[in-house]
């Protein structure tokens, strides 16, 4: 959910002055990324529209068998992210990518021909091992295809295709849900398949730049002098070696509060929608103005809240900001108890459009620490471990909000609350551990 142009890219004199070539990112690669992203996320979001009802209603799972079917895939998926980043660092980022994006688009086909549940569960977990480890490879891709300080702008203006490619795929998924038949969930289905496939494709055909080699202590030290600068190097540690972000506390600390900041879209999706049809009077229709509200301002602002967390310190005091924001939109959405409909439906907007706010600075400030304490050592490893940390909040998260939340009322908003604000603040004490840790190695 973002739009703006990147801030640390030049416009091309060469683009047309016209509005739609301002939406338009003037780097060349950022824009063949986008092509993949939208192309990719149509798919998606045809699929997240019918799945629920094709996996219950023609495939006859109950809701119990498809939560605990997820749940298990969730889990396979967060355990992926860490070998897949390791497999990026020995082989490359792309070839692994291709494999495992291709991986994804043959298993979400093979749901239109598995017939009983046992069978359907294992293809969930294969489908999440592929698509989470992806996840965390196509981060790693991007710190090889874009330059060290546009990053984070380019993951922001990515994200922006993200969701207008989701919006998109969504809205024509409605139109099998009207059909409402077998033969349309399948072309959904089917079509979220080619969509991985072709973007499989598409990243093969990706020019990804060469990185010189090159390992030892001296390289070894530049690798840690970019931990604390982020810029970009030439050291490339061995995939052989043990995983050095499972040997760096500052990262893993980081990676945790990022993880605690990410339960806001659990929030978001589930606490927010539960606590209004429990919990308010507000008119059900504001469920969707909630998530309609969230993605025109993510679109908006997204790219905006990038600038200025090119350094560490200004990536932890926006996470810190975050956490405060996050903390506020609770507290806003937990007066919505108890007031009549049409005010308790403004305060919940209200609320979601601070989280909306947070959401964009919390994104902004942790792209940014993910790269920047990794340097330019091993970007699959410390991808890995960071996506899995996002995997585990969207895991668990769904059922650590709807426990706080509903059945608490403002004490449970105040509680989740005060834990985005803690994790939030506490990126600056982390960061400054991290460059504390840097320091020293590259003073040895």
């Amino acid at each position: 959910m973002t739009t703006p142009p990147a801030p640390n890219a030049a416009p091309s004199p060469a683009l047309p002055a016209s509005r739609a070539s301002r939406l338009l990112h003037p780097d060349p690669t950022v824009r063949r990324l986008a092509r993949i992203t939208l192309l990719n996320t149509l798919g998606s979001g045809l699929s997240l529209s019918v799945g629920v009802l094709f996996f219950t209603r023609f495939l006859g799972l109950s809701a119990a068998q498809l939560g605990l079917a997820l749940t298990a895939a969730g889990l396979c998926g967060t355990l992926a992210s860490v070998p897949a980043g390791r497999a990026a660092d020995r082989w490359g980022s792309r070839p692994i990518l291709v494999a495992l994006t291709a991986l994804t688009g043959l298993g979400t086909a093979c749901y239109t021909l598995v017939g009983g549940y046992p069978a359907f569960v294992v293809l969930a977990c294969l489908v999440a091992v592929a698509d989470r480890g992806g996840a965390a490879v196509r981060n790693a891709l991007y710190a090889e295809v874009l330059p060290a300080r546009e990053r984070v702008a380019g993951r922001a203006y990515l994200r922006v295709v993200t969701n207008v490619g989701l919006g998109l795929g969504t809205g024509v998924g409605a139109i099998a849900l009207q059909v409402d038949s077998r033969a349309g969930y399948l072309v959904a289905i089917v079509a979220d398949a080619v969509s991985y496939l072709a973007a499989a494709v598409m990243f093969h055909r990706l020019p990804v730049p060469g990185r010189a080699g090159g390992v030892g202590e001296a390289a070894g030290k530049a690798g840690k002098a970019g931990a604390v600068r982020g810029e970009r190097g030439t050291a490339r540690r061995p995939a052989r070696e043990p995983n050095p972000a499972l040997r760096d506390g500052p990262f893993l600390l980081v990676t945790a509060l990022s993880s605690v900041l990410a339960l806001q879209f659990a929030m978001l999706e589930v606490g927010v929608p539960l606590w209004i049809v429990q919990q308010t009077d507000a008119p059900r229709i504001t469920v969707a103005a909630t998530l309609a509200v969230n993605t025109v301002l993510v679109i908006a602002f997204q790219v905006r809240a990038t600038r200025g967390t090119e350094h560490p310190a200004a990536a932890a005091r926006a996470c810190g900001r975050a956490g405060l924001i996050l903390a506020a939109s609770c507290l806003v959405i937990a007066l919505a108890h108890g007031a009549r409909a049409e005010l308790a439906a403004v305060v919940v907007l209200a609320g979601v459009a601070l989280q909306a706010v947070g959401e964009v600075l919390g994104q902004a400030g942790t792209w940014a620490l993910s790269y920047d304490l990794a340097g330019e050592r091993a970007h699959g490893a410390y991808q890995g471990v960071f996506n899995a940390g996002s995997s585990a909040s969207m895991m668990i998260g769904p059922a650590v909000v709807s426990t706080a939340v509903i059945g608490h009322g403002l004490a449970g908003w105040a509680v989740l609350g005060a834990l985005l604000a803690g994790a939030g603040l506490a990126m600056g004490p982390a960061v400054r551990w991290a460059r504390r840790r840097g320091e020293a190695a590259v003073a040895l």
